[in-house]
């Protein structure tokens, strides 16, 4: 995996601006924070932990993990509520994904198919060739 950054660039901060891989891709659809039995925990920094697990779960379940990533795009309902729960997500992403930036995108659009959804976040991963 390259992590690309045209020269005279700043570095970005949680994200990459680029990433060139090959291997085994990985399409994981957009995982809201819904647990296992079905619940959407309250708050915008539980749900976007919980997406996150979700996607780690996948991940592992394709024999991959998260440092595999190359793509996030969120969709969020509540960019203010967004930006308030920074640290949280921050804490949230260090703790399940760890220290890895794959390219992100972040969309602001009125509201998920789930009740009670604030965010969904759908991702793509390369497992190197051996």
């Amino acid at each position: 995996m390259e992590f690309i950054n045209p020269e005279g660039w700043a570095r970005p901060r949680g994200y990459s601006n680029g990433i060139a891989a090959e291997g085994r891709q990985i399409f994981i659809a957009g995982q809201i924070g819904v647990t296992s039995d079905h619940q959407v925990p309250e708050g915008f920094g539980p749900q976007v932990r919980q997406a996150f697990q979700n996607t780690v779960d996948i991940l592992e379940a394709a024999g991959a993990k998260p440092e595999h990533l190359v793509r996030m795009t969120w969709f969020i309902t509540d960019r203010e509520a967004y930006s308030a729960a920074g640290k949280e997500i921050g804490e949230a992403y260090m703790a399940t994904i760890g220290k890895h930036f794959p390219t992100m995108t972040v969309v602001e659009i009125s509201r998920l198919l789930h009740d009670g959804a604030l965010v969904e976040i759908e991702s793509a991963a390369v497992v190197p060739n051996d």
